[in-house]
């Protein structure tokens, strides 16, 4: 979604016709296209961290399907940026919305019997989460981590030596299995990034 290209990840349930989108970054038209042609009532908005490509168009989803939007409350000091954010980008200020949840470590959403846990994994942002779904083995990583790279911290909030703490401490312990969908670019596996990613070497 949008000009940097941010992954937006919608999660339906065809028994209860409910969804989770996480990362709303833009585009909504298209995602509530793809909502109405599954016939899907979105029950959650999840932002993974306060960067503009990632939560741009959350007020807009919001206003649309009146879901509440999680946020960790460690990103709201760089929501409250997101004017700024826009200035670096030269796009325009998104409309921006009230955060109704704070997604704080633990806690869980459901999605008929899946359950979708929080993780916090600060180092890109303070805020930084990622989203563990264990019944479909996926995370949802937002740009914590990549394939064959991590997210970067050299713009506000970022830490180098904590996002690879964040990443082996709340990450890598998961099944090597478990697939990854990262914040941009290719889906990979905890395995695969176990083994090749550089920044993890000596994990």
């Amino acid at each position: 979604m949008g000009p940097l290209q941010c992954n937006c990840s919608i999660f339906g349930d065809e028994s209860t016709c409910e969804a989770i989108v996480i990362d709303p970054g833009d585009q909504i038209e298209d995602i509530l296209a793809i909502l109405t042609k599954h016939a899907l009532k979105v029950t959650d908005i999840v932002i993974t961290h306060a960067h503009l490509d990632h939560i741009g168009g959350a007020a807009k989803l919001k206003a649309a399907t009146g879901a509440p939007v999680h946020m960790n409350a460690n990103d709201q000091e760089l929501y409250d940026m997101v004017d700024v954010q826009a200035g670096w980008l030269g796009m325009e200020t998104p409309e921006r919305t009230e955060i109704d949840v704070d997604a704080r470590d633990g806690n869980t959403l459901k999605l008929a019997d899946a359950e979708f846990h929080i993780l916090h994994t600060p180092g890109h942002t303070q805020g930084s989460t990622s989203v563990w779904i264990p019944s479909e083995n996926k995370l949802v990583a937002g740009d914590t981590l990549f394939r064959d790279s991590i997210g970067r911290t050299d713009l506000p909030g970022g830490d180098g030596r904590q996002i690879l703490r964040s990443i082996h401490d709340k990450l890598l312990p998961l099944p090597d299995a478990a697939v990854v969908i990262c914040g941009h670019g290719p889906n990979t596996t905890i395995g695969r990034e176990r083994e090749r990613n550089p920044f993890l070497r000596g994990m």
